[in-house]
């Protein structure tokens, strides 16, 4: 087989509806509207969006530690609020996508959507009537726990850590997961812990995401997906989002390529198909500017972005076009399993 051009992977990355399903946009538009930063997604991020062929973004609200418990609903509602903030400021350009119609439309019209998500139930505290709230103003998506435990379950680290009993999902979690359902948000489960992850599998009626996790066969991280943890995604017609984070792309940095990224889509379609394969690259060069000293003093080797930018998403079209997959295929992973998830979860 003739190798692809990057002219010809780029005419057919075009054409579809590339989507990026987790971004942890809001903690840097936040913090630098607090600055008295306007227009930040448009001056700063849509450029990359618009040269990598970039249609939709979900926007992550992460609420770092220091400000759990006590002000993650307040660091939460910032978040969002910054959202609508630039949505209104840059109208001809981004939309706050609350349905189906809402992306097709944004597309048709050459703006970029974002879909609003949690990046961990913190924000909601133990307030299962918050949820109506947040759903209200634009939040389709949910991760239950990030890297940390909170009122829904407990969380995967990153690495081991000393630790009493793991637990699984809590009772506030059984009934957050099905008025999530009700009100029709979808569940993620990148970040959950194993306990945890089983416990959904059995809760949840409807197709359930991993937004932001690769194979754990491939890089043995508690922060990647065993084979049956893939294969129950993938019964419930769900999807499992690659992550171009370094360390879950590779075991080690030097191996950390885009070509080892794609190895994870080699040996997920051999183990449940194409259908549930899709991108939550969780780019984080952005955000290394805000960790703090001590952290930075304390990391021997700093992890980065395998996919250098949303500039670069063609390079994933490029490299799977060359590795056989078919049209279809790669329509699916760049963005139409997302969308079929939304199909069937959004009401």
């Amino acid at each position: 087989m003739a190798e692809v051009t990057r002219e010809q992977a780029r005419e057919f990355h075009d054409g579809v509806h590339v989507l990026d399903g987790h971004f942890d946009l809001l903690m840097d538009v936040e913090i630098q509207r607090g600055y008295g930063r306007t227009k930040m997604i448009e001056t700063e991020y849509l450029p990359r969006f618009q040269k990598g062929g970039v249609h939709s973004v979900v926007a992550a609200v992460f609420v770092e530690d220091a400000f759990v418990p006590e002000m993650s609903l307040r660091k939460a509602l910032n978040q969002i609020s910054a959202m609508h903030a630039e949505a209104a400021e840059s109208p001809e350009h981004i939309v706050i996508a609350k349905n189906l119609d809402d992306l097709r439309r944004a597309r048709a019209e050459q703006k970029v959507s974002f879909i609003l998500s949690l990046e961990g139930a913190e924000p909601l505290y133990h307030d299962l009537s918050l949820l109506r709230v947040f759903y209200e103003l634009g939040v389709r998506m949910m991760g239950l726990v990030w890297s940390r435990r909170n009122f829904v379950g407990d969380g995967s680290f990153f690495a081991p850590v000393r630790e009493g009993k793991k637990g699984g999902i809590t009772d506030f979690g059984v009934r957050l997961i099905e008025e999530a359902e009700k009100l029709g948000i979808v569940i993620d489960v990148s970040h959950l812990n194993d306990e945890g992850f089983w416990d959904v599998m059995e809760i949840a009626e409807k197709p359930v995401i991993a937004s932001h996790s690769n194979s754990r066969t491939v890089v043995p991280t508690m922060r990647n997906l065993t084979d049956e943890q893939i294969k129950a995604i993938a019964e419930k017609d769900g999807l499992v989002g690659l992550n171009a984070f370094s360390m879950f792309a590779a075991t080690n940095s030097a191996d950390a390529t885009l070509a080892r990224l794609i190895d994870h889509v080699d040996y997920m379609k051999k183990l449940v198909g194409a259908r549930h394969i899709g991108i939550g690259l969780d780019l984080c060069d952005d955000l290394t500017k805000y960790l703090p000293l001590d952290k930075i003093a304390k990391t021997t080797e700093m992890p980065f972005d395998v996919v250098k930018g949303h500039s670069s998403l063609p390079d994933i079209t490029h490299e799977l076009m060359n590795r056989g997959y078919t049209d279809g295929e790669i329509e699916g992973i760049l963005g139409g399993n997302f969308l079929r998830v939304y199909q069937d979860v959004w009401k």
